[in-house]
């Protein structure tokens, strides 16, 4: 640099300022909450109100004598936003435990996905190629399409719906991930 660029550069501040770009994470979020009415509204409203995205949300009720139901989301964020999830559900009233599946490390996810297409002859043929090679389960055929059904984790799914863009893909319909721990402990 020669001096008259030293001389307009930008003063040193007193303060050090860290310039952090910390890593997008996905992470599994099960939620054990009240099994009552308001109580999804009030967890996407948690999301919705802070900005945060919600990339699967699936719910069902898992113990009936006890009126307990669980949600599982899986959310995209720096560890710092994740952790805030966490915390701010961790104080909804309705919520009884929230546990993240992907620090557990020992978790299994799993999606459902139904995918139909459309195609005849040599498209045709390789569809049920693929489907086989996936393991995908025709559940409704006709002259012209397939229904499939498969289940697996998401990249599978995101896999299988890539590779029958070409073929004539007309639809998909996804459940939303499952997820529950390895292991004999409970959530």
């Amino acid at each position: 640099m020669g001096e008259k660029e030293k001389d307009m550069e930008q003063p040193a501040s007193a303060y050090f300022i860290e310039d952090r770009h910390d890593p997008i994470e996905r992470h599994t979020l099960s939620v054990l909450v009240d099994n009552e009415p308001g109580v999804l509204a009030r967890v996407i409203g948690l999301f919705a109100g802070r900005g945060y995205n919600i990339e699967s949300l699936t719910v069902s009720e898992t113990e009936h004598a006890k009126h307990l139901s669980r949600i599982t989301i899986v959310t995209t964020g720096t560890p710092m936003v994740i952790q805030q999830i966490k915390n701010q559900l961790d104080r909804l009233v309705p919520v009884h435990r929230v546990v993240d599946m992907t620090l557990v490390g020992r978790s299994i996810e799993r999606e459902l996905a139904m995918v139909k297409v459309r195609g005849t002859g040599d498209h045709r043929v390789e569809a049920l190629r693929l489907a086989d090679a996936f393991r995908a389960r025709v559940i409704d055929a006709t002259v012209e399409s397939f229904v499939f059904e498969l289940t697996g984790d998401s990249d599978k799914i995101d896999q299988f719906v890539e590779l029958m863009l070409p073929l004539g893909l007309v639809e998909v319909s996804c459940t939303g991930v499952a997820a529950i721990s390895r292991g004999p402990e409970g959530m």
